[in-house]
């Protein structure tokens, strides 16, 4: 049965400082209004254009409504609004359940999906509940209504899918996915190497890197791409107590790192190409433009407001210099976080745990984060971009890389567990779709047992996603050496995706098809001890 299709809302609400009311449809279905405010949808084939016009009123949400006669029985997949936190599954109806971006409908006959398509103008989500679906615009600015003036607003662009009796619900995912983004950003050739944080986790040094741009070579296959050493957390001048992922300024490395554009050469004469960790909106500088001043860590640092040009002219300026010091690669971290306050898992509630709007009224938190983004891709030129706590539908198209998940761990197999396999599994149709799927690092070190880490290798390494691993160096002996090699020599061609066949019965999926071929895996570490 065709579950979506191009029809006008049943009911259309608008929200403001007065409430939550019902607008009244105008001279057509696809046109509604309240006082000032219209909201007009434009229909083109299987897309519908959600604009929004308030040039008096301050308006926070946009809602609407379809009444839907769902199947006895369905599954159902949603997004995130960010990265991945292990619970990304195929359930029922869950009525309080939001479903970020999109959402994808499993009958038992085809796999149906809805969704906006990515850099919208507002953040949005969706409910189902067994009557029907709402799509809910949030177009605040901040915690307050935007203040549009005369500016339309393109808040939304609607579309679905109607998925084939032929086709697998992993293949109707992926077909939907491509039909979300139409200017994915791709790199000449496979992504894979090392990144120091999971044996590190900040506690580095020039020499390490180094060291660890040595053992990358060495261990890489000897012609093809080659690989990416990146430099996390750790480097930059301040850090504040000893403690890592704090901020700028972004000019010059700590007394351990003491010439950066020196370190990156160094690594490309040993063969590798450099990377390097940054975020973007925090630092210990004195600034005018602040989006919230940090009380909790009482370190004084200030988080900038990324609407204000002042702030963008900034990070472009970082930006600049970390390419010219001659980094092939830039991590930028921690936007959503220092933009909400909170990370993803804690967004069901409410997006913000601050009250403040931002400097910038007349745009939507939605269009400013949109904003930032662009401003470090313009800036970075043909420099790899990963984003990393970045909103994934806000950054396709301006990131290479998009780091899906939260992070795996050197230290709990069970993090690794949780954050890893989930979120290749769960957003493995967004690869190469909307950007290249990053489920994290292989973090390999004496706390991991290393039969659980060589199952989490193979799967990332063939899976054709990009591959990083994190190795103490410490601890890698001829065998994990050679299984290292093994694995970048895979990870350095372009192979097909791979996909999980129990995806829908598991939220840690173990049937895999990598190249064609099946293989079963293990995650269970209580069960690997018994086996011994």
């Amino acid at each position: 049965m065709t579950l979506f299709s191009s029809i006008p809302p049943d009911t259309v609400y608008v929200e403001t400082r007065k409430g939550k009311a019902p607008m009244t449809r105008g001279t057509s279905t696809w046109k509604w209004r309240k006082d000032d405010t219209s909201v007009d949808i434009i229909k083109n084939g299987e897309q519908m254009e959600v604009s929004l016009h308030s040039p008096l009123t301050e308006v926070f949400y946009i809602v609407l409504r379809w009444n839907v006669h769902w199947p006895q029985q369905v599954k159902i997949l949603g997004d995130h609004f960010e990265r991945g936190y292990g619970d990304l599954e195929w359930r029922g109806h869950v009525i309080d359940r939001k479903l970020p971006w999109y959402f994808l409908v499993n009958t038992g006959e085809t796999t149906n999906g809805l969704g906006v398509k990515t850099r919208p103008g507002a953040i949005c989500y969706w409910h189902t509940d067994p009557r029907g679906y709402t799509l809910t615009l949030d177009v605040r600015n901040g915690t307050k209504g935007v203040r549009l003036g005369d500016r339309i607003l393109i808040a939304a662009t609607i579309i679905y899918r109607t998925g084939l009796t032929k086709e697998t619900s992993f293949e109707a995912a992926c077909e939907f996915c491509k039909l979300l983004c139409d200017d994915p950003l791709q790199t000449d050739e496979p992504v894979y190497g090392s990144n120091n944080w999971y044996y590190a986790y900040g506690n580095s040094s020039y020499n390490n890197i180094i060291e660890d741009s040595k053992l990358l070579a060495e261990l890489a296959p000897i012609s093809g791409p080659r690989p990416y050493m990146v430099i996390d957390d750790g480097w930059q001048p301040v850090r504040l107590n000893g403690q890592s992922c704090n901020g700028g300024p972004w000019d010059r490395g700590n007394n351990r790192f003491v010439d950066m554009k020196r370190l990156a050469d160094e690594m490309k004469g040993h063969g590798v190409k450099p990377g390097i960790w940054y975020r973007p909106l925090l630092t210990s500088e004195r600034q005018e433009v602040y989006f919230k001043r940090r009380t909790s860590d009482g370190d004084g640092s200030t988080i900038l407001d990324p609407s204000a040009p002042e702030v963008l002219e900034l990070i472009k300026k970082d930006i600049r210099r970390f390419v010219d010091w001659g980094y092939m690669l830039i991590k930028h971290d921690f936007t959503t976080f220092d933009i909400f306050g909170k990370w993803g898992y804690e967004m069901n509630d409410s997006l913000f745990a601050y009250r403040e709007a931002f400097i910038d009224r007349s745009k939507t938190t939605a269009e400013i984060i949109v904003n930032l983004y662009k401003a470090i891709r313009e800036a970075a030129g043909n420099t790899v971009i990963i984003g990393c706590n970045t909103i994934g539908h806000l950054a396709a198209g301006l990131v290479h890389l998009q780091r899906t998940g939260d992070d795996t761990s050197g230290i709990e197999w069970e993090r690794t567990r949780k954050m890893g396999i989930n979120t290749l599994a769960f957003r493995m149709p967004q690869h190469n779709a909307l950007f290249q799927v990053d489920a994290d690092c292989v973090g390999i070190t004496d706390k991991i047992p290393w039969e659980l880490n060589r199952q989490w290798l193979k799967l990332l390494s063939s899976s054709g996603t990009p591959l990083f691993i994190s190795a103490d160096p410490e601890i890698v002996d001829n065998e994990i050496k050679e299984e290292i090699r093994k694995a970048y020599q895979v990870a350095s061609q372009s192979l097909p995706i791979g996909y999980a066949r129990d995806w829908m019965s598991t939220t840690s999926p173990e049937k895999w098809v990598l190249g064609g071929q099946e293989v079963e895996f293990h995650w269970d570490e209580n069960a690997l001890l018994e086996d011994r």
